[in-house]
């Protein structure tokens, strides 16, 4: 006899069965590896109304009914200035999910749409710390982000080839203006083709991003974001190639050979090698 599951039943049974391997296990490999979660932590969950944060939500109390140890969850919805129906979109799937949402309003977009330069930093600057700020009110002492595996290799590839540095994205951090609080990304295993092939699984629509460019696209639409795009792009080709490619880039950032390079960064201070060069009385 055929179960009658409800929507969400139906995306949680997919979690922690058809994506197990791709989705559910990644996600408690991160945790573990990384040491995301400690008992007594009251994270806010940060959802944009994106595919990327709705996941990281369902996988968060997921692993909150499941779980051994003791945490508190927050599911934090910042309304940045969306449209009615961008703002609707948001809440109806919550419900469907069955997410408790807060939701809280802020001006980010009037601010934004008067900048002349960088609206794009200013908006994502802005955003971190309404989302700290709301969350430590509440009595957090973390936030949970949706970034997965995907963008960590993007941000890298774009930080060396537009950048100019060799820069990681890292799974936790601590808070510099907000004492006490930590960032932390649960999804940093979980490759984005596996997210979307979940989303289409369940025929779901989410908001394509928290950005006004995007009001009215259902999610299906292709939306190019410049630099980003392009490093998709030639991720996608390199893969034709080298299907390793993607997992060599994320390895390659957990085995840094820091005495190869001349030079480096550290606690906001630029080193050269010959620091320590002289000190050493074997140098191959």
């Amino acid at each position: 006899m055929k179960e009658n599951l409800t929507l969400c039943q139906k995306a949680e049974r997919s979690i922690t069965k058809k994506y197990r391997k791709q989705i559910w296990n990644k996600f408690i490999m991160a945790v573990k590896e990384y040491e995301l979660i400690k008992e007594g932590d009251k994270i806010a969950v940060c959802i944009s109304g994106g595919k990327d944060s709705m996941l990281l939500a369902k996988l968060m109390q997921l692993l909150l009914r499941y779980s051994d140890f003791d945490f508190e969850l927050v599911y934090l919805v910042m309304d940045p200035g969306y449209s009615a129906e961008n703002r609707a979109q948001i809440e109806n799937n919550a419900c469907l999910l069955e997410i408790p949402v807060t939701v809280f309003e802020t001006d980010i977009f009037s601010v934004t749409d008067k900048a002349d330069r960088y609206p794009c930093y200013l908006c994502a600057k802005m955003r971190r710390g309404h989302l700290y700020n709301k969350a430590k009110s509440l009595g957090c002492n973390k936030i949970a982000l949706g970034h997965h595996f995907s963008d960590v290799i993007e941000t890298t590839v774009m930080a060396m080839f537009y950048g100019a540095q060799l820069q990681a994205m890292p799974p936790k951090l601590h808070s510099t203006n907000f004492e006490g609080m930590e960032l932390i990304r649960p999804m940093y295993c979980i490759h984005e083709d596996d997210i979307i092939r979940w989303k289409n699984y369940n025929d779901l629509k989410f908001l394509q991003c928290a950005c006004r460019m995007t009001e009215g696209l259902d999610g299906t639409e292709h939306l190019s974001s410049g630099k980003r795009q392009e490093v998709k792009d030639l991720i996608k080709a390199l893969k034709k190639d080298n299907p390793n490619i993607e997992k060599n880039i994320f390895n390659s950032i957990h085995h840094l050979h820091f005495d190869t390079f001349p030079g480096y960064k550290t606690n906001g201070e630029m080193h050269s090698f010959l620091e320590r060069y002289d000190r050493k009385e074997n140098n191959g």
